[in-house]
């Protein structure tokens, strides 16, 4: 997204998100608040659920037609916490991401469960990363 190295700047009224040179996109990662590329981060439960508030509610996001959340694989504590914060806002829905690989496909399974138990509408489902064609030749492979 080209925001490597750009500070997230803390005003009174919120977080400033960072915003993409190339595209005009607003971003704000947890990699962007760290000191280093090198650096990590450890939150779990509590810490981790008041990080996601956070992002949607402390960052000056502006007026969005979409806000995407890009999450680890799985239903985990991520979701619960998305959904959550953003019930009042009644999302239009998700979009799934998957890969090729057969775990990954139980895993969108999961996924697809959890948003039919939390009265998420899904609406989409991307596969990534199932080829590449060669900008240069054309040629095309399959993963």
């Amino acid at each position: 997204m080209g925001v490597n190295g750009q500070a997230v700047v803390n005003t009174q009224w919120g977080w400033k998100p960072l915003v993409s040179p190339y595209t005009g996109v607003k971003v704000l990662s947890v990699g962007s608040l760290l000191a280093s590329e090198e650096s990590s981060l450890a939150f779990r439960g509590p810490r981790k659920t008041a990080l996601i508030k956070t992002f949607v509610k402390d960052v000056l996001w502006g007026r969005l037609d979409y806000l995407i959340f890009d999450t680890p694989p799985g239903t985990s504590d991520e979701h619960l916490s998305i959904v959550k914060v953003l019930q009042n806002a009644k999302p239009d829905g998700a979009i799934i991401v998957t890969t090729p690989q057969a775990v990954a496909i139980a895993t969108v399974r999961k996924e697809i469960s959890f948003c039919r138990k939390m009265g998420l509408r899904i609406i989409g489902l991307v596969e990534n990363m199932n080829g590449f064609s060669c900008p240069c030749c054309g040629v095309s492979i399959t993963c």
